[in-house]
């Protein structure tokens, strides 16, 4: 029998006070962290694995730079294995003690040299996790002087490569990437807003890189500081003009483990109060207009009347009393006509 939402939150809590009956200052910060309908900016946790060379806490830290300010780095080294069961509930826990659903943990060691674990959680458990090992790595150091985005300002995204389609895990990597980096989300954007481009390029290559082998499929992330000028043809839009400012690096996948089928359909399952309400009838055109369509019985307007005036009575009866006069008249005429027609031809006028 599953557990019902009571259970689980007082299990939860039980997790975060180490065990033991939570206390009310626990209570009042599980209420905080409740699923709500509109959820905010996604924080993450970057944490250095049992051995972390000083280039992969670098990495953390440029992680850390462009994620601000939704990211926080913990600066000791943690016993965790992230696809051991142990270092998961370790990962479940930290993550849940920050208030943090993305995390990425950064390693180096013989088997695996510069390895970075990224990966995200859902109602506080494991969901995705990706392995990749970097090849070639250029800092925010290495791009001194060049300028750097603005706190807390949102990229653009953009995937190059027919991998990102056609590769299943490809795809979802891509998707785990877009939660990453992707910031608060928003509505509309102001184009003074807009002054990094995050591009993240997948190609074929079977050579060496850097004494390690790069055989497959290799992705090189590059990030580029954009400003926007007056087009010099006159055109409204403005143009980009942009300026490599890290950080860069090329890495390939080595681990993946993704959610079942089950799992990912319950995690983007979207509540039935953030969908807009369908209304019948009514559509919108390309313009951005409200267009609606009206349903209604045939009527018959003829056998309709409405309280008229006193001034309308009497017109009305005026143009009755005419209409009368004109078709007496009429008939007058025609008898007329008729009664001479009758008298020339037989000569005498007829009886009425």
């Amino acid at each position: 029998m599953a557990p019902t939402p009571h259970q689980a939150k007082t299990a939860r809590a039980k997790l975060i006070s180490g065990g033991k009956q939570p206390k009310a200052r626990i209570a009042r910060y599980l209420k905080t962290t409740e699923s709500q309908l509109v959820e905010g900016a996604k924080a993450s946790l970057l944490l250095r694995g049992i051995r972390c060379s000083d280039a992969m806490s670098t990495v953390l830290k440029d992680m850390r730079s462009v994620q601000s300010p939704h990211a926080k780095m913990l600066s000791k080294n943690n016993m965790i294995l992230p696809f051991d069961d142990a270092g998961q509930q370790s990962l479940e826990f930290l993550t849940t003690k920050n208030d943090a659903a993305l995390f990425a943990v950064a390693s180096h060691n013989k088997k695996r040299p510069n390895n970075l674990i990224m990966g995200r959680t859902f109602d506080r458990r494991i969901l995705d996790m990706v392995e990749i090992g970097i090849l070639q790595y250029r800092s925010l150091g290495d791009f001194g002087g060049m300028p750097k985005k603005r706190l807390g300002s949102k990229p653009l995204l953009q995937f190059v490569g027919e991998c990102w389609t056609s590769d299943v895990n490809l795809r979802r990597l891509q998707n785990l990437l877009i939660d990453f980096y992707r910031g608060d989300p928003v509505d509309s954007l102001v184009l003074s807003g807009l002054d990094h481009v995050m591009v993240f390029t997948a190609a074929e290559a079977g050579r060496l890189v850097g004494g390690q082998d790069a055989r497959g499929t290799i992705i090189h992330q590059r990030t580029y500081y954009m400003k926007l000028k007056k087009d010099p043809k006159g055109g409204k839009a403005p143009v980009p003009y942009l300026t490599p400012s890290g950080p860069d690096m090329d890495f390939k996948v080595r681990r993946t483990q993704f959610a079942s089928p089950d799992l990912w359909k319950l995690a983007i399952k979207q509540p039935a109060g953030v969908k807009a309400k369908k209304k019948k009838n009514q559509t919108t055109n390309i313009f951005g207009e409200t267009i609606g369509r009206l349903h209604l019985e045939k009527q018959n307007i003829d056998s309709k009347t409405g309280k008229k005036s006193k001034a309308l009575r009497l017109a009305d009866m005026l143009e009755k009393q005419e209409e009368k006069a004109a078709i007496e008249s009429e008939l007058g005429r025609e008898g007329a006509e008729m009664s001479n027609e009758f008298k020339q031809a037989y000569g005498f006028a007829p009886d009425v």
